[in-house]
């Protein structure tokens, strides 16, 4: 659908509104009385989110940020599915799946009477994604911007066998500087430190960056509080359907190398993922769904 198509069939005026952002992607832009928000239909990710009144982006977005068929958005909220991280069955399959840069569908995008905006992207299998992961599926983002943001993942198996995933929503928070970030809640949870080639460790204390960041979180407790004395506010991540959390940080040497990152990237961001990944892998059987939602909130200290 062209992007005049796409507006006459889900636009709600003052609400919501179709755009061609860059690469052509179109983009969907959520306007109400608590926030604005903008969703790439490309990748059915959230690019932006501000709460009315915040004067930060809730979000970071790589101003070198590729956009273009095959590549991955840096930013905002990526979708990792069917698998999180290296393909598990080691047949050379992209890392983190096939639906972080493939163009999705608009099924749906309604006006709450709350004042909230509910927006649903949705993909399904094609002769390329079964090539990939031979399943039947159905995948269905839904988007709910408010005073807060929450985005479920919905995954259902229309086929006759069941399936494994593994999954994350892999969040870019924007950060006025990473050396004044703290992510609390994650007091006495076992990690994998994959920035130390897989070692098992224990958390002590709050999380702080202090160089190369990479650890997956078992056991994590669903609230989690990304704290930033830079811009003087606190992230506020509850999740569901999730017991397990990644916090990833490149840092300097790795931030340089990406052609997408400027170099000093990441002291902008941390990415802290509502995740099923690691052991948590989720079987679902035919005809069943299983839903992982994160909703974002911001409060000023």
């Amino acid at each position: 659908m062209t992007v005049e198509q796409l507006n006459q069939k889900f636009a709600i005026p003052g609400k919501v509104k179709v755009v061609e952002g860059k690469g052509g992607f179109p983009i969907v832009e959520v306007t109400n009385e608590k926030a604005v928000a903008k969703i790439s239909v490309y990748s059915g990710q959230v690019i932006s989110f501000k709460p009315a009144g915040e004067p930060e982006d809730l979000l970071f977005l790589s101003d070198k940020a590729y956009y273009q068929t095959g590549k991955a958005i840096k930013g905002g909220i990526p979708i990792c599915w069917p698998w999180f991280g290296p393909d598990p069955e080691g047949k050379g399959r992209a890392s983190h799946g096939f639906v972080r840069n493939r163009m999705w569908t608009i099924l749906s995008t309604e006006a709450i009477t709350s004042g909230e905006t509910k927006i649903q992207l949705g993909m399904s299998p094609s002769e390329e994604t079964l090539e990939i992961w031979p399943h039947q599926f159905e995948l269905v983002v839904e988007v709910l911007v408010g005073a807060q943001l929450s985005v479920t993942l919905i995954t259902k198996n229309t086929g006759d066998n069941p399936f494994s995933i593994t999954q994350a929503l892999h969040t870019y928070f924007a950060t006025g500087g990473i050396s004044q970030v703290r992510v609390l809640g994650f007091k006495n949870a076992p990690f994998v430190d994959k920035a130390e080639g897989g070692l098992e460790k224990t958390q002590t204390g709050d999380i702080t960056i202090t160089a190369e960041t990479d650890r997956i979180y078992t056991d994590v407790r669903p609230e989690i509080v990304v704290e930033d004395g830079a811009m003087g506010r606190r992230i506020g991540i509850t999740s569901t359907g999730s017991s397990t959390a990644i916090v990833w940080n490149p840092w300097k040497e790795i931030s340089v190398k990406m052609a997408d990152l400027e170099d000093q990237d990441y002291q902008r961001f941390i990415c802290v993922e509502t995740a099923n990944a690691e052991d948590e892998v989720i079987e679902i059987a035919p005809g069943a769904e299983y839903k992982m939602q994160a909703v974002y909130t911001i409060e000023r200290s």
